[in-house]
């Protein structure tokens, strides 16, 4: 693993810990949203952020953007703190929550490859969150 990687793995993780990116503003959604992760039209990204994996109304869909746009705020802040990008930051926090806030049955995409269902198991994780954790 990288130092780079290691620091922004580490700034993910207490992130997430803390509070900082995942919950609050970045991760507060709506009985709309949760409805959808739950029915499976919307779901986490390995970058970081929430995408939409089916059919949604515009309420949803604004939900969503919204979400995301909280999103890249915190990661652009702590991006700043940690002297690395956002996209480092994104994909590591991509990576945290792929392996610990996905619940069985909810939908997940790796990168730009199909939508899944997570089942009972670990999610197969990008080959850089191996160098991230």
């Amino acid at each position: 693993m990288t130092r780079k990687m290691f620091m922004i793995a580490t700034g993910a993780a207490l992130a997430l810990a803390t509070g900082f990116v995942m919950t609050g503003p970045g991760r507060a959604q709506t009985g709309a949203v949760v409805a959808a992760m739950s029915a499976g039209t919307v779901g986490e990204q390995a970058d970081g952020y929430l995408g939409i994996a089916g059919t949604v109304g515009a309420d949803v869909r604004s939900e969503v953007e919204s979400i995301n746009i909280k999103r890249r705020a915190a990661y652009t802040q702590l991006a700043g703190q940690r002297g690395v990008t956002v996209q480092d930051v994104a994909a590591a926090t991509g990576c945290q929550t792929l392996s610990s806030r996905v619940k069985p049955g909810q939908v997940y995409r790796i990168g730009a490859g199909a939508w899944q269902t997570k089942g009972a198991g670990a999610i197969a994780l990008p080959p850089y969150c191996a160098t991230a954790g």
